[in-house]
């Protein structure tokens, strides 16, 4: 089976596609915004490589969410409740963690099936 990889650089890929599942690198918004506002822009920049891949926001399989504080759990889960289709919710964790700028309140990673 072959593994193509988009938007590539010495670092990372953004997209990794093996057969008909897709990985998308962790996304982030903008350092500085509210998390509300990162939040939003991520799930944009998430739809766009999953559009870009050949896959979608419905066919998503697994979701991990770093946050930089446990504090904005109910935050992101406003935004993120509200972005995911009903009935297709992914299997999912959300963590605390430090994140590459301290800026950065939300980073998202998705691994999703390929239609």
């Amino acid at each position: 089976m072959s593994i193509t990889r988009e938007n590539v650089n010495r670092r990372m890929s953004k997209i990794v596609r093996h057969g008909n599942t897709l990985y998308l690198a962790g996304q982030v918004g903008h350092p500085g915004d509210s998390v509300e506002a990162q939040t939003e822009e991520t799930l944009r920049r998430v739809e766009a490589l999953l559009k870009q891949g050949g896959s979608s926001r419905e066919h998503m399989l697994q979701a991990t969410i770093w946050l930089s504080d446990m504090r904005y759990y109910d935050a992101v889960n406003a935004v993120w409740d509200a972005w995911v289709p009903e009935g297709a919710a992914p299997a999912r964790a959300c963590g605390e963690a430090k994140l590459a700028n301290p800026g950065l309140y939300v980073e998202v990673i998705v691994v999703a099936a390929v239609p």
